[in-house]
């Protein structure tokens, strides 16, 4: 039985990791015509209808008022930061090299979860910790070639979600659901409302089409990494993220003429091993306290839909 519910899992994530990296191919596409402030205030507008569905099961009886307001405004801004900083990477540099860099996410919670959580690091995980940021270097190649806005933007963005996840980790059991998904939506929909006037360009329908599936796609991905996280072992799920380097390299050969030179399927390497390291040095028992990577449930840059796991309880398996 155990073995048939993470075989289970495995394959809910890597169908939630799929559409994922279908949303992030559809962005590039979008990205070449759109800003990606236009990008996400639609994504947003478009996400909340379902979003209210689902918030609707929400039966806590409070208020929306945040009980730690300084880690929500946080979060609302690094969420905003992920979310800019990855549609705008994907709109200018190969899908391969966006991945590369969003990968050192993990290895950026590592970090943060000594400050924000009181994780210890022990040589080990720390030694992952600096081979995984070589990995990035390797991608980056700084004085062979020149780092580019897109390449400082998803650095951006993997800082942003990973601020995002660990913040999300330390307050979510006392914040209210509703609060956490809420107001980072609300702050996309103000603030990129507010630059519209600056920056639409009119859309065809079926531009208006591909909005919709970002949006649509972005949640129901997000929910089947919410049900792998309940039938698998964070171990076993957490890994399947790394699929999405495929996806990228199938879409960004069969759609944009992207292939992924020698440097960067290096770093990439590098990159997913250190990360990989540091998911199963966590499932141990006795290697962290709070294991603040495996248990992150969240993609910011990906949309609302993969918050919603707060909105449908803990994980079976979740400590």
């Amino acid at each position: 039985m155990r073995m048939n519910s993470n075989i289970q899992g495995v394959l809910f994530a890597l169908l939630g990791f799929a559409l994922f990296s279908t949303h992030d191919a559809v962005i590039k596409h979008l990205g070449g015509s759109y800003t990606a402030f236009q990008i996400i205030f639609f994504r947003t507008l478009l996400s909340f209808p379902l979003v209210t569905v689902l918030l609707m099961q929400d039966r806590t009886d409070a208020n929306l008022r945040p009980r730690h307001p300084w880690w929500i405004t946080l979060r609302t801004g690094s969420d905003m930061l992920a979310g800019a900083g990855a549609f705008y990477a994907f709109s200018v540099l190969p899908l391969a090299q966006v991945y590369a860099m969003l990968f050192a996410s993990p290895l950026l919670i590592t970090i943060l979860a000594v400050p924000i959580l009181g994780e210890r690091v022990r040589l080990r995980r720390g030694l992952a910790v600096i081979v995984g940021l070589i990995g990035v270097l390797i991608v980056l190649r700084p004085g062979a070639m020149p780092i580019s806005l897109g390449h400082l933007a998803a650095l951006a963005s993997a800082l942003g979600g990973a601020t995002s996840s660990i913040v999300a980790r330390k307050i979510g059991h006392e914040e209210r659901s509703a609060v956490i998904l809420l107001y980072p939506m609300m702050a996309n929909f103000v603030v990129m409302g507010a630059l519209m006037p600056f920056v639409y360009v009119p859309m065809p329908v079926i531009d208006f089409g591909g909005m919709t599936v970002v949006a649509l796609f972005a949640i129901v991905a997000g929910l089947c990494i919410i049900v792998a996280y309940r039938k698998a072992e964070a171990v076993i799920v957490a890994p399947m993220q790394y699929s999405q380097i495929l996806w990228a390299a199938f879409y960004g050969y069969l759609f944009f003429h992207e292939s992924i030179d020698g440097y960067t399927a290096l770093g990439i390497v590098v990159i997913v091993a250190s990360g990989l390291y540091i998911v199963f040095r966590e499932s141990t028992s006795n290697a962290s306290e709070n294991r603040p990577v495996s248990h992150i449930r969240a993609r910011p840059d990906a949309g609302p839909g993969t918050r919603l796991s707060t909105l449908f309880g803990r994980p079976r398996n979740a400590d």
